[in-house]
């Protein structure tokens, strides 16, 4: 009895396998030469059941895949097993950060050569030979330290703090007398952008100049002290005006070229700004109107306004900005002008 059912369990499965294998031929057949894809879950799954047969029986059974790929995959799979996480030398991501950092310190830096990149990456915490750093900076195409030229933004900026620019800018007024132009001379310290209006006069004359400079040099920390180099255009005002009195103070003036606002370009910048952000946005009636705009409009620049300049700060903003408490507006010339803080939790 018992060798009766076990021959037709046998029988049962045989017809079993029979029906799979037809049925994967016609499924196979469906595909029309086209390559089946299988996902890694698929391959596993063949390869663990694959590996208990033997090649000559897998030639028999398999139909999608070969048996040398069925194996292919068993192995793999054996591989992903004993493949640890860490190993010799330092990780992929690891290197692609330290060359970067070589390359960053030798552009940043063109006076530095192989031994004082590798000191000041082992002050950072990275053990690297000069022999690599030389690799590196030759696969990435920057020569020696010998021949490595200085960029116009560091030269620049090595300069900044002694550098001063200065320009006029014309601002139309109602007043009893109809309509006015108003010109308004400043002066804007490049390194920390922070600006000096030196006064507003309908009769921009040299009278009106010197008093100006006069004014500024009389503060205990003038902008005007000795050893600053003072950017301005080829106004006459400037050169007969401003410029004798600057000179008696130590400063240096530099005339841009004629026609050429692109090298002074800082003191543009802060024209613009106060025209589109606010004069342009009123209609100013009378001196005390404007005169009240454009302080209210320089106290929002210094303290309230982002400078892209300078890394999207304020000039003259806290140290630390709080985290908590309800967020506040502070309206400037009738809500023109908008500064959002933190009160006190």
């Amino acid at each position: 009895m018992g060798a009766m059912l076990c021959s037709w369990l046998q029988r049962e499965q045989e017809d079993v396998i029979a029906f799979l294998r037809e049925e994967n031929r016609v499924l196979k057949a469906q595909l029309a030469g086209r390559r089946l894809r299988l996902d890694d879950s698929a391959r596993r799954r063949l390869a663990e059941l694959g590996h208990r047969l033997s090649r000559r029986l897998l030639a028999d059974v398999a139909t999608i895949v070969t048996p040398d790929t069925i194996l292919r995959w068993h192995r793999e799979l054996v591989a992903c097993k004993w493949t640890y996480g860490g190993g010799c030398g330092r990780p992929r991501g690891l290197q692609g950060r330290i060359r970067a950092l070589v390359v960053r310190m030798a552009t940043e830096n063109p006076t530095w050569g192989y031994t004082r990149i590798q000191g000041a990456l082992k002050n950072v915490g990275h053990q690297v030979g000069r022999s690599t750093i030389a690799r590196i900076l030759k696969a990435a195409g920057i020569p020696p330290s010998h021949d490595r030229p200085m960029t116009w933004r560091t030269f620049m900026r090595a300069h900044w703090p002694a550098l001063l620019a200065a320009d006029f800018f014309t601002t139309e007024v109602w007043t009893t007398r109809g309509l006015v132009t108003y010109y308004t001379a400043f002066v804007i310290e490049l390194q920390s952008r922070r600006v000096r209006v030196l006064g507003s006069t309908p009769f921009p004359n040299e009278a009106f100049v010197i008093q100006c400079f006069r004014g500024v040099m009389s503060e205990p920390d003038t902008l005007l002290r000795k050893g600053r180099i003072f950017v301005c255009d080829h106004d006459p005002k400037w050169e007969h005006g401003g410029g004798a009195v600057a000179a008696t103070a130590g400063v240096r003036v530099i005339r841009t070229p004629p026609c050429a606002p692109n090298c002074n370009a800082h003191a543009e910048r802060f024209v613009r700004s106060v025209k589109e952000e606010c004069l342009n946005r009123l209609v100013l009636l009378g001196e005390w109107h404007f005169r009240r705009t454009l302080r209210d409009f320089v106290t929002h620049y210094h303290g309230e306004r982002n400078h892209q300049g300078l890394a999207n700060e304020l000039i003259d903003g806290p140290a630390t900005q709080r985290s908590t408490g309800a967020v506040r507006r502070r309206p400037r010339v009738g809500g023109i002008l908008s500064y959002y803080y933190r009160s006190a939790a």
